[in-house]
């Protein structure tokens, strides 16, 4: 299956243009789409209501949308109110059903400069052949490390809980009649993750460190429950890939702060990783990852 992470900077291009399909055309062709910096009714963006726009440009892929934050953008109009919202957020979309989805708001800090906004991670249950996964399509924070390592150890916690709190819903009815289920049996809730997104951080950073839980004597170590990096898994070393290029300081700086990272259970399936840095649909570069999903666990799982 092919997996693809990217930031779409709410559809405008590295050369400072608006297009939203130049953006669906990047990730046209994936199986497992994660985007962030996705938004509803802004006025910079045309107030368009972009999850909807990708849904209709991705025709052959089933999507949920999960807003970080959302602000009134409401008007009147023929004597009445039209209601509407001002949304930023994350994506997924899927050529296989989204069984369920939900919302994590990550912690944030308050600052005074510069601007700080509210981030999220989006996690929907997918069933592959391979069997459930959950997918992530994750947002860091851009001011700092420390509000960075506030919100992976949230989600690391998330994590470890997946097991113990099951999906959206458990249990037996104890309504029937109001058919709470809606006929259905308890929804997959399994361990097993893989995490796409805009961490904000690099390879060696305090953030990467504290998912993949490396260190220099056993690089790469994939522990039981945890993380491994893909494009490491794939065989590139720290700064072989970039997917973002800015000027700090008056340096050109290539950074990859966008990454995949997978469930230890699944490092062995990971066939790929590859970054189309020609692409200027966005101020970021899309991470693909070629990853076996299509083939069953050794006597099923």
């Amino acid at each position: 299956m092919k997996l693809v992470s990217y930031n779409i900077q709410y559809g405008f291009g590295s050369d400072g243009r608006y297009d939203l399909s130049r953006a669906a055309r990047v990730v046209a062709d994936a199986d497992i789409i994660a985007l962030q910096e996705v938004e509803r009714f802004w006025q910079r963006s045309n107030e368009d209501d972009q999850p909807e726009i990708l849904g209709r440009l991705l025709p052959d892929h089933y999507w949920v949308y999960g807003p970080a934050f959302d602000m009134d953008a409401s008007f009147r109009s023929d004597g009445g109110i039209v209601n509407r919202r001002r949304q930023f957020g994350t994506m997924i979309l899927s050529r296989l059903p989204i069984l369920w989805s939900r919302l994590h708001l990550l912690p944030m800090r308050r600052t005074v400069a510069p601007l700080n906004t509210q981030n999220a991670a989006l996690e929907c249950l997918i069933r592959t052949p391979s069997g459930p996964v959950r997918f992530f399509s994750i947002h860091l924070a851009h001011v700092a490390v420390e509000e960075r390592l506030e919100e992976i150890d949230y989600l690391l916690e998330r994590h470890r809980r997946a097991p113990l709190e099951g999906g959206p819903w458990s249990g037996v009815d104890d309504e029937p009649s109001r058919n709470w289920t809606n006929g259905g049996a308890e929804p997959d809730c399994p361990q097993l993750a893989i995490w796409m997104g805009d961490f904000n951080s690099e390879p060696g950073s305090a953030e990467y460190h504290r998912i993949v839980g490396d260190n220099p004597y056993h690089p790469g170590a994939a522990y039981v429950g945890g993380f491994s990096d893909a494009a490491r898994l794939a065989g590139h070393g720290p700064g072989a890939l970039h997917t973002h290029v800015k000027q700090i300081a008056g340096e050109t700086r290539k950074r990859q702060l966008d990454h995949c990272f997978v469930g230890s259970p699944l490092a062995a399936r990971v066939r790929s990783v590859t970054v189309d840095n020609a692409e200027i649909a966005s101020d970021h570069h899309p991470l693909f990852v070629d990853i076996d999903l299509d083939t069953p666990e050794p006597g099923g799982r």
